[in-house]
């Protein structure tokens, strides 16, 4: 029996969630399949999805092709629609057993093509746990999935449904046991993660749970969190910045835009001061800290005075990784019936602003040569410094392993130790 094969798309929860499948088919025992974890952030999302279906249709003719994740939750009559496809997996269903059971069948009858339930019904969230992504360097813990917001240009809270937490207690047994495979590295992974808590007992804040977590697993050497709100930041967290060497000095944040008029129009909670103090105040605490941040170029109504905010943004917050999306309407959000850019100055801005990020990086990378950094290594070749970024070795190291480094170079993309 051939192992089932994996195809994801879009962001790092789904690539999480395809690993927490493969684990899931395997035990149910299913054979000769082809699963395409989708995403729905954008219509071109959508659209390449199709693009893969198809593609994935032509190499293996033969297997029964499986569509899921978000596009296939917030649009499954799409996917059904195709001909290329045999099942159509909600975002809850894909992380039960006995939809693997089920599918793991020899027939699937047209009743069961579909099975895709009301993603604002789940009030819980399991903590899967899942040993990395093929690595041995570091490992991923999903704490929290869905979104209680509701931004005028994203869909994703109808693919994911509302906010909902795993309890500390669960994201500490499974740190723990990650620690103990050896481990050296866990990253906290969400849709919202700022969020987390806020379905749980006694409400705690996202700080809470880091502090817990370093109090409780004191062998783990370092933690991550992935992409935050800023302007839901609690107390405890900006401690544990300040306090903890172990949480690492790099925070990705969800800005979306530098004019406040568009941020309101995003139905975002924060204005660009409130982004500007943020980073301030966190590299005050912390000195090494540094910044991604996603943007959004050409969101219906920019004008240049309110794109060259975004672009003012980049320097005085200080990014250095910016994630650029050049803005595409997506159908059933209220942004998509907002007045819209024009296209060629939407990706005119989006270059912009990635030319900006790369001087961004160039500026980082060139004030490292000579630094002494403690590198994670993911290969034997490439590891990556607390503040994540790349650095490449001349002599191989051992995988998975903290190694301590001088900066001898860079290039365009990454250090040299």
């Amino acid at each position: 029996m051939n192992a089932p094969k994996f195809t994801t798309l879009g962001c790092r929860l789904n690539a999480y969630e395809t690993e927490a499948m493969k684990a899931l088919a395997g035990e149910a025992g299913l054979g000769n399949a082809v699963v395409v974890n989708t995403c729905a952030v954008t219509a071109e999302a959508v659209r390449k999805a199709r693009q893969e279906i198809r593609r994935l249709r032509r190499e293996n003719p033969d297997a029964r092709l499986i569509v899921t994740g978000c596009a296939a939750q917030t649009e499954p009559e799409t996917f059904r629609a195709m001909s290329e496809v045999d099942a159509v997996i909600g975002n809850t269903e894909k992380m039960t057993p006995g939809t693997w059971k089920t599918l793991a069948a020899d027939f699937i009858g047209e009743t069961e093509k579909v099975m895709v339930d009301d993603i604002m019904s789940v009030t819980e969230t399991a903590g899967h746990l899942i040993d990395g992504f093929g690595t041995r360097s570091r490992a991923y813990v999903q704490v929290q999935n869905g979104c209680d917001h509701r931004c005028t240009f994203c869909i994703i809270p109808y693919g994911r449904g509302n906010s909902r937490s795993v309890p500390a207690g669960v994201v500490v047994d499974q740190i723990k046991r990650l620690v103990d495979k050896g481990f050296n590295e866990v990253v906290l992974t969400g849709v919202d993660l700022t969020s987390w808590g806020a379905d749980l007992p006694a409400q705690p804040k996202l700080g809470d749970l880091v502090m817990r977590i370093l109090k409780l697993v004191p062998d783990l050497p370092r933690l991550r969190i992935s992409s935050i709100d800023s302007i839901e930041v609690d107390d405890n967290l900006m401690a544990a910045i300040a306090t903890e060497p172990r949480l690492m000095p790099h925070l990705h944040l969800s800005l979306q835009h530098g004019d406040d008029l568009i941020l309101k129009r995003m139905k975002r909670r924060h204005l660009r001061d409130d982004a500007i103090r943020f980073a301030q105040e966190a590299r005050k605490l912390r000195p090494d800290m540094t910044f991604g941040a996603d943007i959004i170029a050409g969101f219906p109504t920019e004008t240049e005075a309110h794109f060259e905010n975004s672009l003012r943004l980049v320097e005085e917050c200080d990014l250095t990784w910016l994630h650029v999306f050049p803005y595409s309407a997506r159908q059933g959000t209220p942004a998509a019936r907002m007045p819209a850019v024009n296209g060629k100055a939407i990706k005119d801005r989006a270059a912009r602003l990635r030319a900006a990020g790369d001087a961004q990086v160039q500026r980082h990378l060139s004030t490292q040569i000579g630094q002494i950094h403690r590198i994670l290594m993911e290969s034997p070749d490439m590891g990556r410094t607390e503040q994540f970024t790349e650095v490449h070795f001349a002599t191989p190291q051992p995988e998975g392993q903290i190694v301590t480094a001088r900066i001898t170079g860079t290039t365009d993309t990454h250090l040299v130790a």
